[in-house]
């Protein structure tokens, strides 16, 4: 029986672990990278064990240092989490070598998905339905997909369009693959733009039991990775949904699987369906399937690894659970991941955190960070997942883009609007799912957002002028005089100036007739234009002021009044749009380069970023090399324009 469990792992899912094993009586250990010293969930296990260092190849891809954590704290269990080394076959090994016990499936099965072309041919021989593509592209193949053979994530992915493109396309696939995963095989396979991913919750015990446990869908994607799942997966026929079953299972018994994993599948839209790979862990998105079955699976996970039979089947699936993956990252500047103090992460509903079912208040977050927590470069820019489960999954997609919509986020910029968006767009509601749909409603998911900034702006500095409050009003006068005068920066960059006076009669703002003061605090803003009356909540830390009010949230830098001019940035210098490291270059000085020319590429929270040339002209400067870290707004290049 396990009674001590190190979970090799960080953030969210550590956390989610542990939940569980707080309810089953099991001791826990954590490992904490130097960044992560104050993180949650190494405050909340029960032991916590120091990976010097920062980078992830330094601490959590360390299989000796965890198995050594593992001894130090007296575990008996590891539970890999996903990531990092959850699906590395030699770490499993090592783990039950060093005589712990393993909370995943035997090594033998990691290793035979751990390709993805040898699980294909694997597959194929069981009869489970592939994607195939020769050797050797031809026209008749297009579009392509190239995928990194031993990655994920979207990790070395690119879609390839036009045959003279795709030796590029598989060089840099091979780059990043390998720079990823430590691998550079890569290969092709035919890309559906309009698929859809579906995929199958596994369980099996070691007692020849296996469990499709519902399916889910992860159609809703950027850069490959996903962004917002459901279960079960909506518009499957009853044939669809018994062969996506059945071959997930046989799939499961080809490799003699054990524990819980997931079987992908893309669907076409014709119907045909074809497995896209195994997952040999949990997934990302488990929670929905908990939500609508009442299952705990990291419970099962350990039930099975201490040698427990499953039931015959597994329970059916109650009412709709729909997921969203909330990120630090500004979906309209190409999914630029975002860095700094989270000061502020809260629902305004009722909730609760980690749970296998949504309970009453139909809503779960499962987070691994809190207030004051720090977002860096170093992992993954998810913050928390949101989770909605009600009867129907219209009920569900309304309550959990209500929950998000009120939110309190405050710090680096999300992608919080573009997730409520989705979530309220006709086209998701009808269920018209598939792997392009965030691509392809781009302009409706990012456009402006059409808040009324200039009311909010008005609302931080009248809240601002009530912190500073004395006997009587900042800014108040028994006699005309000049207004008061606050200048903010909008996340989209514009500037707004606020100019107001508190007198007799009250407020007189400029560009805002009609409107009155309620009420002001710190804190709290309370407007009345005509017959319309608004609450402002206000929250500043530092420059940083966040207002959220009935039409959204607002979030806006305070500026000073009397601008340096002399703070400018020279023409065609390009900046760095977010702190990370420099992994290539596609240039050299003296290159005469195009617009849209790559030229070098940023990695910041596993994704790489491209920077490319804003104009025709010549590559005059060029002050970065690979492996060099960079801060936002440190100069990369210089163009000079032809």
């Amino acid at each position: 029986m396990i009674t001590s469990l190190l979970v090799a792992n960080r953030g969210e899912i550590a956390r989610r672990i542990f939940r569980t094993c707080r309810d089953l009586g099991i001791a826990t250990v954590a490992v904490h990278s130097d960044p992560d010293a104050g993180a949650p969930h190494v405050r909340e296990a029960d032991t916590a064990v120091r990976l010097p260092g920062a980078a992830p190849a330094d601490t959590y891809l360390r299989a000796d240092l965890l198995i050594a954590a593992a001894r130090a704290a007296g575990a008996d269990a590891v539970h890999p989490g996903y990531g990092f080394l959850s699906e590395n076959a030699d770490f499993a090994q090592a783990v039950l070598d060093a005589g712990l016990a393993w909370i995943g499936p035997p090594p033998a099965a990691i290793a035979a998905m751990g390709s993805k072309t040898a699980a294909k041919r694997l597959m194929a021989g069981a009869g489970v339905p592939v994607l195939t593509v020769g050797a050797e592209p031809a026209e008749a193949d297009l579009p392509l997909l190239v995928k990194a053979a031993a990655g994920g994530g979207g990790r070395g992915m690119r879609i390839v369009r036009d045959l003279a493109a795709l030796p590029a396309a598989l060089a840099a696939a091979r780059a990043e693959a390998l720079s990823a995963f430590g691998s550079d095989e890569v290969f092709c396979e035919p890309y559906l733009p309009t698929g859809r991913h579906v995929e199958v919750q596994l369980m099996a015990d070691t007692h020849g039991t296996v469990w499709a446990v519902g399916d889910r869908d992860c159609s809703l994607q950027r850069r490959h990775q996903k962004v917002i799942e459901e279960a079960p997966a909506p518009g499957l026929t009853a044939r669809q949904r018994t062969d996506l079953h059945r071959a997930a299972v046989d799939a499961a018994r080809a490799i003699g699987y054990v524990g819980a994993g997931t079987a992908e599948f893309l669907l076409a839209p014709d119907g045909r369906l074809a497995f896209l790979e195994m997952n040999t862990r949990l997934q990302v998105e488990h929670p929905v399937t908990e939500c609508v079955t009442g299952l705990d699976l990291v419970a099962l996970q350990i039930a099975v690894a201490e040698g427990e039979a499953l039931p015959a089947e597994p329970p059916a699936t109650t009412g709709h659970a729909v997921e969203a993956r909330l990120y630090a990252e500004d979906p309209a500047r190409d999914w630029q991941p975002q860095t700094g103090t989270l000061h502020r992460l809260a629902l305004a509903h009722p909730h609760t955190d980690f749970t296998a079912a949504a309970a009453p208040a139909g809503l779960r977050l499962d987070s691994g960070v809190d207030d004051g927590s720090a977002v860096t470069v170093h992992y993954d820019a998810m913050l928390a997942k949101v989770v909605a489960w009600a009867p129907t999954r219209a009920a569900a997609a309304r309550r959990l883009a209500d929950a998000l919509a009120r939110a309190r986020i405050h710090g680096p910029a999300t992608n919080r609007d573009l997730l409520v968006r989705a979530l309220r767009h006709p086209a998701f509601l009808d269920a018209r799912l598939h792997t392009g749909f965030l691509t392809e409603h781009a302009a409706d998911l990012t456009a402006p957002d059409g808040k009324d900034t200039p009311l909010a702006a008005l609302a931080a500095a009248l809240a601002d002028a009530a912190s500073r409050r004395t006997a009587l009003p900042s800014g108040w006068r028994n006699l005309p005089s000049q207004p008061q005068v606050k200048r903010y920066r909008a996340a989209d960059g514009g500037e707004w100036e606020v100019r107001y006076r508190l007198g007799r009669n009250g407020l007189d703002a400029e560009g805002h007739p009609g409107t009155r003061l309620v009420d002001s605090a710190p804190g709290r803003v309370v407007l009345e234009t005509d017959t319309l009356r608004q609450t402002f909540h206000v929250a500043a830390h530092g420059t940083g002021v966040w207002v959220d009010g009935p039409h959204g949230a607002t979030a806006l830098t305070a500026l000073d009044r009397f601008p340096d001019p002399a703070q400018r940035t020279d023409p065609g210098a390009l900046l760095a749009p977010m702190p990370g490291t420099v992994v290539r270059t596609a240039a050299a000085v003296g290159d005469t380069v195009t617009a849209g020319q790559p030229l070098l590429w940023l990695e910041a929270m596993k994704m790489e970023h491209k920077v490319t040339a804003p104009a025709d002209g010549l590559l005059t400067e060029l002050r970065v090399a690979p492996g060099q870290q960079v801060e936002p707004g440190a100069v990369l290049a210089v163009v000079q324009p032809a």
